[in-house]
């Protein structure tokens, strides 16, 4: 009889890039989660400058752009929740 061991996740924020059409999410778990950037019209919209100036926020399950006012959270983008701005 095999057992089945849970598997424990992190879904912590480490990491965030961000190109000319994809936002990718690096995860303290390994997963990674890539969408696309026109899901999100501020990140959009600014330069890569302001859209490299991020900061965890909520714990480390949120991702914020000061510069630009926008708050994103791990779930949503788990979940392929793109910004109800679209």
């Amino acid at each position: 009889m095999s057992t089945l061991t849970a598997i424990k996740t992190d879904e912590r924020v480490k990491d965030v890039r961000v190109t000319s059409d994809t936002l990718a999410v690096s995860l303290f778990d390994g997963r990674a989660i890539s969408v696309p950037l026109f899901w999100f019209p501020r990140l959009f919209k600014a330069t890569a400058e302001l859209r490299n100036d991020w900061k965890p926020c909520g714990g480390g399950y949120g991702i914020y752009w000061p510069t630009i006012d926008e708050h994103l959270s791990v779930d949503g983008l788990l979940r392929g929740a793109p910004s109800p701005e679209v």
